[in-house]
């Protein structure tokens, strides 16, 4: 069983510390009734998620890649690419308030698998190297300070949704603007239209017919 009973500068138990304040937070949300609570647990996860992936992406993973593998880590980057686009949604308000309620959950659906995955196999697999963790995890608590200090940067996926605007990004949404009513109508429109096509069709056949007769 993997041994979480580490100094706190490892880096390994920075990451822990993180995951077991991000799962906190969710429980929260899922307890909360109030909208204004509600509202500032998704204020820190978002922030929280953003200073994470930053130590994670540009010095955990590096450093831990070699080892780790290309297949994992391959998949903890597109996991985190996943969570970014929510992030960068939730954080333009992208949607009306019931999709954002919607898109919170997929992001804590999404980052709970992320956090069981990479404590199962990334973290685990990580701490066979002979590293400087301690001081990998002094980097990853000053990279947080800066970033705290200066603000995060916006990342792709950021500008990507910047990009868009707040245009409505659940697609869902298009399909109800369209009227089932107006669509049938068409349908019906459509069918009347070719009825008399078919009627001339098939008086000219008779016609043929009786000519050769």
């Amino acid at each position: 069983m993997f041994d979480w009973l580490l100094p706190e500068d490892h880096a390994i138990s920075v990451i822990k510390s993180d995951h077991d304040r991000l799962k906190n937070w969710f429980d929260e949300y899922e307890a909360a009734d109030k909208p204004a609570e509600r509202k500032k647990i998704v204020a820190d996860v978002l922030m929280a998620l953003k200073l994470h992936a930053a130590m994670e992406e540009e010095i955990f993973y590096p450093a831990v890649r070699p080892h780790v593998g290309a297949e994992q880590m391959n998949e903890s980057d597109e996991e985190h690419h996943v969570a970014r686009v929510l992030v960068a949604e939730l954080d333009a308000h992208a949607g009306d308030s019931g999709h954002l309620d919607a898109k919170f959950t997929v992001l804590m659906e999404n980052i709970r698998h992320h956090i069981d995955e990479e404590e199962e196999q990334v973290l685990p697999k990580a701490q066979e190297m002979k590293i400087d963790f301690e001081a990998l995890g002094r980097q990853m608590i000053a990279r947080r300070g800066e970033l705290l200090r200066t603000g995060v940067p916006d990342d792709a996926e950021h500008m990507m949704v910047a990009r868009t605007g707040k245009q409505d990004d659940t697609p869902a949404k298009a399909a109800r603007k369209a009227s089932p009513r107006k669509s049938a109508t068409k349908h019906v429109t459509a069918k009347r239209k070719r009825a008399p096509a078919r009627r001339k069709s098939a008086a000219a056949s008779t016609k043929r017919r009786a000519a050769r007769r």
